[in-house]
């Protein structure tokens, strides 16, 4: 009977490993080529690894939450013709995956690992539901057999504390938010936009609308963005630390910052300026319905120049937003509120927005950053200024 051993294949743009999400099989099912394997999760997305042979399945290499490097061992399949004709293919597994068995290549052979977990496939599955580590689970039964009522006991845990495993997407976030913050030196810059009159044309032109979507504030501040970077290259630029260059880019290419069930991704609209208002609103809608639905391709979620991070109707008043590295600068939208103000010597009752946006300190200087945001500003409010180029 012929054993195969599937290593991590290069999942593209210099992955050197990937982070197991989610079996879609346990150990002893039976599964047909090219059907689903694993979900792993690169530093770029979400990536679902079909298998490469139709067989048995005799061990997975990890559990969620483990990095695998490109080229070891993911898992290993029985090539038994007749017991994958007699047979159903399991379509997907959420049975718990146990560590992948050591490999002996020269000999086509699998070396059973020591220190087997033991446990029923209920109780597998029960742990995988749960998050929880079964080899960290001692067992009561006979030869240290884990039961239902010693996973109980794991799961309880402390009284009122819910344990949930930072994985995947939910990892990235915490890794890339950490890194931004211990190597970019942020500095914050607020100013208040009088929307007034933008959104006065915002209502005209959804009245016009035969149907679909209603315009947002987002294109309108996109496309102004990207009309003032051409005096600010500065602030749409990348840094390679690794070769100490500043990398000026003429095309903006603007991160969209997206919630999603996953996590915060940043989806990007690429060449702002080569749209118009209709065909930028209906990019941002497309990337970012993509993002929330998981179907986002890998493209759509790299080479952001400079990005845009909204709260929408919870935009509140301030927001310091953290570096989307290896960018410059990131500029954030607050809620727009009416609000009595002092205009022209007079009372009057306008629409008002923040914006707050961060800098890494280091490459842009805080003259250069508030200049930025006061051209920002002056399109905001001249709305007309926007069509302009």
């Amino acid at each position: 009977m012929t054993r195969h051993v599937m290593r991590l294949p290069d999942l593209g743009e210099g992955t050197v490993s990937a982070e197991v999400i989610a079996w879609k099989v346990a150990p002893g099912d039976v599964i047909r080529e090219d059907a689903p394997l694993v979900e792993m999760s690169t530093e770029k997305a979400v990536v679902e690894v079909p298998s490469p042979v139709s067989g048995r399945v005799v061990a997975l290499g990890g559990k969620p939450g483990d990095v695998i490097a490109v080229g070891a061992d993911l898992a290993v399949f029985e090539l038994d013709s007749a017991a994958v004709s007699a047979a159903p293919a399991v379509a997907a597994s959420p049975a718990a995956a146990p560590t992948l068995a050591r490999t002996t290549a020269a000999a086509g052979t699998v070396v059973p690992p020591s220190g087997r977990v033991r446990a029923s496939p209920a109780t597998r599955r029960r742990a995988f539901e749960a998050g929880i580590d079964l080899a960290a689970v001692r067992g009561s039964g006979p030869q240290g057999r884990i039961l239902k009522l010693d996973l109980d006991r794991a799961r309880a845990g402390s009284p009122g504390i819910t344990e949930i495993p930072v994985i995947g997407v939910r990892r990235l976030i915490a890794q890339r938010m950490a890194e931004a913050k211990r190597v970019a030196p942020h500095f914050a810059y607020v100013e208040e936009v009088d929307v007034t009159e933008l959104e006065a044309l915002r209502v005209a032109l959804n009245s016009r609308r035969p149907s679909g979507a209603a315009l947002t504030y987002l294109p309108f501040i996109v496309r102004a963005l990207a009309q003032v970077l051409a005096e600010f290259p500065q602030c749409n630029a990348h840094y390679d630390e690794k070769r100490n260059l500043i990398l000026r880019h003429a095309a903006v290419h603007a991160g969209i910052a997206t919630q999603t069930p996953d996590g915060l991704k940043v989806p990007v609209v690429r060449d702002v300026l080569t749209n118009d208002l209709e065909g930028l609103a209906a990019e941002i809608r497309r990337v970012s319905e993509a993002a929330r639905a998981g179907r986002a391709r890998r493209e759509d979620l790299t080479g952001s120049t400079i990005t845009i991070t909204s709260l929408g109707k919870l935009g509140g008043i301030v927001s310091t937003p953290i570096l989307n590295l290896p960018e410059v600068a990131i500029i954030g939208i607050n809620k727009a509120v009416e609000r009595v103000v002092a205009l022209d010597g007079k009372i009057a009752i306008r629409r008002m927005m923040n914006l707050s946006s961060s800098f890494d300190h280091r490459f842009v200087d805080g003259f250069d950053a508030a200049a930025m945001i006061q051209a920002l500003k002056v399109r905001l409010e001249h709305p007309t200024e926007i069509f302009g180029e």
